[in-house]
């Protein structure tokens, strides 16, 4: 994968094709302050099949509060969160069968 730019959307470990095939991906949203991690992270699962799997992580203070209600009111399911002591905070979420609107 070529250079990255802080703050520019990032999938890793799977193609962006596979991301959306219902595979998992990461999205590596650090350096982006509120409310672009909320935004890019609906917008990523929007773009995937319903049960598609994705990792966010995300170092702005506000986002755990932001994801956790966007999967709230869209319909996703958070299977996992990881940290935010000092670093970054890690969502691993569901899709939602429901499509967002």
């Amino acid at each position: 994968m070529g250079e990255v730019k802080p703050g520019e959307d990032r999938i890793d470990h799977v193609s962006a094709k596979d991301a959306l095939d219902g595979t998992q991906g990461v999205l590596d949203l650090r350096g982006l302050k509120c409310p672009l991690p909320a935004i890019r992270t609906a917008k990523a699962l929007a773009a995937g099949a319903p049960g598609t799997v994705l990792t966010v992580i995300a170092d702005d203070p506000l986002a755990p509060l932001d994801i956790a209600h966007l999967c709230a009111v869209e319909g996703h399911e958070i299977l996992a969160r990881e940290g935010m002591a000092v670093q970054a905070v890690h969502f691993t979420i569901r899709r939602g069968g429901a499509t967002a609107g």
